[in-house]
């Protein structure tokens, strides 16, 4: 947006020609009828449908408050401005803020994908290279599991193989919460990380790779059929700290389904039975993206992005030597404050892939967003 053109602010579109927000309000209390039906609580499934529904309504018509309230700033502020008084400062702070705010709802907006609103299930695998990609698939855990902390997602990490010397051999983590599984679609496929490697004794330059799958949380209300004689299921120690943390007992849980050979394990509860039911869940869910990639091959883009964890098939490069800058090779977004994104700030990364996957609209070579 232009500070310097104060008519500008005709052009900030009209709230509730975004949310619709009288629709959303009589939506808004019609749900509140069902809630205060006598027997509302009897079905606990519909009546947490009904609540977590509720809430996007109210976050809804909340933001178009606040859309509201903004524009109405902006409209003070430029009348100040026509009138000579010197409030550019304040119009640029405001126009930030205003920007900020629509390019979140933007993305909530991009988020229509079957299973988006779902919670996720993240695996993260090395590739070649031992002990430098390990210590890359690390880096790419902790910067996840920041991004979680920092969206509000709850994130538990159900089994990690820790690396020989460093690293890790693999990790498949849970990020529970609404639009978990549709933000972290951006996610999927090779990242590629070029650095002076801390392993070296030269300090010569090292190319790694690591892998990221993301697999949608499958809820009871999607039928998954599992017959048991279709399970091999192994009991094992858990990995540890040793000390007085060891786990001396076989509760870790390794599951095969031998028809699709798709195998999954849980090692994060003490309790075998607890373990057990992760793991099965991490199974469903891999089914049901199994059944999907069969049944929508042709539209999915899932598996074309699913390539060998080495050159050339990488989604995103992580350059911090001999310059410093991330590129996203789908949207074309480079962002030249790496640091900011390896602790955990992905948002615009995120955001750039939902434009391009709902427009193939590209960020553009060589934008740096800082």
């Amino acid at each position: 947006m232009n500070v310097n053109t104060p008519r500008s602010a005709n052009r900030l579109p009209p709230c509730g020609a975004i949310f619709d927000a009288p629709q959303k309000q009589k939506e808004l209390s019609r749900t509140e009828e069902q809630l205060s039906a006598p027997d509302f609580w009897s079905q606990p499934e519909k009546s947490q449908r009904v609540m977590q529904w509720r809430k996007r309504l109210e976050e809804a018509l909340a933001n178009d408050r606040r859309i509201g309230s903004l524009t109405d700033d902006l409209d003070t502020l430029f009348e100040l401005a026509r009138e000579g008084e010197n409030v550019t400062g304040d119009i640029e702070r405001e126009l930030k803020t205003y920007a900020e705010l629509l390019e979140r709802l933007e993305t909530s907006m991009l988020l229509s994908g079957e299973n988006d609103a779902r919670g996720a299930i993240v695996t993260i695998h090395p590739g070649a290279g031992g002990t430098e990609s390990q210590d890359w698939a690390e880096m790419l855990l902790r910067m996840y599991l920041r991004w979680a902390e920092r969206d509000g997602f709850g994130a538990v990490i159900t089994d990690r193989l820790e690396g020989e010397g460093a690293g890790i051999k693999s990790a498949t983590f849970e990020v529970n919460g609404e639009n978990a599984y549709g933000l972290l679609n951006s996610e999927i496929g090779v990242h590629r990380l070029v650095r002076i490697s801390p392993f070296d004794g030269n300090a010569r330059r090292h190319t790694s790779f690591a892998s990221v799958f993301v697999y949608p949380q499958i809820d009871d209300e999607i039928k998954i059929e599992i017959r048991p004689d279709d399970l091999r299921i192994d009991t094992f120690r858990s990995g540890g700290a040793g000390g007085q943390h060891v786990n001396m007992t076989d509760s870790a849980v390794r599951i095969v389904h031998l028809p699709t050979n798709i195998v999954v394990q849980c090692q994060n509860e003490r309790s075998q039975h607890k373990n057990k039911d992760s793991a099965m869940k991490q199974l469903r869910a891999r089914l049901y993206e199994h059944e999907l990639e069969k049944k929508q091959e042709e539209t999915r883009k899932t598996e074309a992005s699913k390539l060998d964890i080495n050159f050339g098939s990488q989604i995103r490069s992580y350059v911090l030597a001999p310059y410093r800058m991330i590129k996203d090779h789908r949207t074309k977004l480079s962002i030249g404050d790496v640091d900011r994104v390896l602790d955990g700030d992905l948002d615009a990364l995120i955001h750039a892939y939902l434009v391009y996957r709902k427009t193939g609209r590209t960020a553009g070579d060589g934008q740096d967003e800082e």
